[in-house]
């Protein structure tokens, strides 16, 4: 990696955190506002709160009249449920907010330098309260008693419902950095791609862990309907899957070189813009 790519990086990075310029959120290319960038964060962030929100009203809700109606759905119906909402959302704020909806991927996003720090514990804010007002919501439309729960807890084994959520997490991160950050990926396709592997990762991890993927989405029903069995894997769980999945990705995304040759780099991890390569 050049000098000269480093450099556009730091540029691109001190313009993000001031707010200038254009922006990366996630991979989806924004034109971020400049004055006031006060009216701009609140855009974005009420984008996150209504974007969450949604994606907890209509997953976790569709879970809620499965029970209620004597598995009308069918689990395939949660499944396909939960990535159509998450594909639709992403389609319909991604150009705001860059659709994060999940903890574990701003604190993702900004440990890899594609978010400003300063602005993560603002969207964890509002990526929490959607759950909460859509799991409130939920609560008071239906009518829900603790037995028709619909956030997650652990099948049997929590050993199991650990290493699952670590492993769809991954798998979910990775595919959003291969087809939102990467510049070579076609960017138009990333809500398909990324709605197809929920679709996938609930199918195989539901059964086993709720496949929640999420912090937000198991915090949200826990509290507000009080039950938290096993909370700690939906915390833990996601946010290692995560960041691993986010690590991997930013390993691979350059091997045109020898093995030898990366091992050789510290900064390896460090996005660079495709001009800067020679």
């Amino acid at each position: 990696m050049t000098s000269h790519g480093e450099g556009i990086e730091e540029e691109q990075i001190s313009r993000i955190e001031k707010g200038m310029g254009k922006d990366c959120h996630g991979g989806i290319e924004t034109v971020i506002c400049t004055s006031p960038s006060i009216v701009c964060l609140t855009q974005k962030l009420i984008a996150e709160l209504i974007g969450t929100y949604f994606i907890i009203f209509s997953g976790c809700g569709v879970v809620v009249v499965n029970v209620l109606y004597g598995g009308k759905v069918t689990f395939p119906g949660i499944c396909v449920t939960w990535g159509l909402i998450v594909m639709v959302m992403i389609y319909s704020v991604g150009h705001i907010s860059g659709a994060h909806f999940n903890p574990a991927v701003t604190i993702t996003f900004a440990f890899f330098r594609r978010f400003p720090w300063y602005q993560v514990p603002l969207y964890i804010g509002a990526q929490l309260s959607g759950s909460l007002l859509a799991s409130l919501t939920l609560r008071l439309m239906f009518n829900v008693t603790p037995e028709a729960f619909f956030g997650t807890t652990p099948a049997d084994s929590v050993a199991r419902a650990l290493v699952a959520e670590i492993i769809i997490s991954f798998l979910l991160m990775f595919v959003i950095s291969g087809v939102a950050t990467d510049s070579r990926a076609i960017g138009e396709l990333a809500g398909i791609a990324v709605g197809m592997t929920i679709i996938l990762n609930v199918f195989v991890a539901g059964p086993i862990s709720g496949a929640s993927m999420n912090p937000a989405r198991s915090l949200g029903p826990a509290i507000v309907m009080g039950v938290y069995k096993g909370i700690w894997i939906y915390i833990v769980g996601p946010i290692v899957g995560i960041m691993a999945g986010g690590f991997v990705y930013n390993f691979i995304r350059f091997t045109d070189k020898p093995l030898r040759e990366l091992t050789k780099s510290a900064s390896f991890l460090r996005s660079v813009s495709p001009s800067s390569k020679s």
